[in-house]
């Protein structure tokens, strides 16, 4: 099958070895012309060393050639560029491929999911997600992955499985789009303060809990949306929450740990040198959460830390002080 690869970032790039692994052909794109021109002649990925990539994948930077006569156009540039990317693939879109989305973020402005702002700028696509718990510096080197494909029909979904499965990289099918992209968002938020939590010292007890409660956090919006309980008790809820609040390779507690050790969000976000996602979802999840009358007070201090220079200790002992109260998904 005829592949696109919409971003060549580390993500993208993990994917593309994946897919041509298994026997597609596979067009990768970038904006930026200088990644294209190191990818095309040395074959290797800056932020992935000791990767080769087969000569046989194509590297493009013209993104009509790029999209041509691919059945699936896999979108992997980071949340912040997702509208813009989809309005520039607009006029090359193709009537039946399939676009699936495999960043994770919300916009601030419209609190859209990253699916909702590719079908507003390309009318009528069929747009797909893939998400779960999967750093690319693992599934790059063929390390043993799940995750779940989510279609608002079966068939697209299953299509999607059939293409991306293989021996190290299994995956599911969910028909629950809205909750697969929530949790693949709200969760950097929550890795933001489990990282916080690391650079203050705090230990294996305090991260505990805030998974737990942070699980409960991204459950009570979900389900107030819309989206299946289920979902975020699966592999793109606390399967993805939990590897990004504890692995080397999380962006988003690699930025919240810095935070801990004193760094402003400015500084911390320089030093991780990558897109921190969580920092672009913070005020999102706050707004939804006002929206929807949900209570979150982790994204709550996230925000307190993050946009009003609170202290990070202080926003762990607000966090730790709150009322009594019982154990529960729905109790405040």
């Amino acid at each position: 099958m005829n592949i696109s690869v919409i971003g060549s970032g580390t993500w993208g790039m993990a994917l593309a070895r994946l897919l041509f692994d298994n026997g597609h052909s596979i067009k990768v794109w970038s904006a930026i012309e200088s990644e294209i021109k190191e990818l095309r002649e040395k074959r290797t990925h800056k932020n992935l060393p000791g990767v080769v990539f087969d000569e046989a994948i194509r590297f493009e930077t013209d993104l009509e050639v790029a999209m041509e006569g691919s059945k699936i156009c896999v979108l992997s540039v980071p949340s912040i560029f997702t509208r813009s990317t989809a309005k520039r693939m607009a006029p090359f879109y193709e009537e039946g491929q399939i676009i699936v989305n495999v960043a994770k973020g919300i916009e601030e402005n419209t609190l859209e999911i990253l699916t909702e702002q590719i079908l507003d700028e390309i009318k009528n696509a069929n747009v797909a997600v893939l998400s779960g718990p999967s750093h690319a510096e693992e599934v790059v080197r063929l390390l043993p992955t799940t995750c779940v494909a989510g279609a608002n029909d079966l068939k697209t979904a299953e299509l999607i499985q059939s293409v991306f499965m293989s021996p190290v990289f299994r995956v599911y099918t969910s028909t629950d789009m809205l909750g697969i992209e929530l949790g693949g968002s709200l969760k950097n938020v929550i890795a933001l303060a489990a990282g916080i939590s690391d650079g203050l010292g705090y230990g294996d007890n305090a991260k505990a809990a805030l998974i737990t409660r942070g699980i409960v956090e991204i459950s009570r919006l979900g389900t107030a949306m819309g989206a299946r309980i289920e979902t975020f008790y699966g592999l793109s809820g606390i399967g993805d929450l939990i590897v990004t609040c504890a692995s080397k390779h999380s962006r988003n507690r690699k930025a919240g740990m810095l935070m801990g050790q004193g760094m402003t969000m400015e500084e911390a976000m320089k030093e991780v040198a990558m897109v921190v996602e969580g920092v672009y979802s913070a005020k999102a999840a706050k707004a939804l959460a006002d929206k929807y009358n949900i209570c979150m007070p982790i994204v709550d201090e996230v925000n307190a830390v993050l946009f009003e220079n609170k202290d990070p200790k202080q926003a762990v002992d607000a966090l730790m002080l709150r009322d009594r109260i019982s154990e529960s998904i729905t109790g405040m």
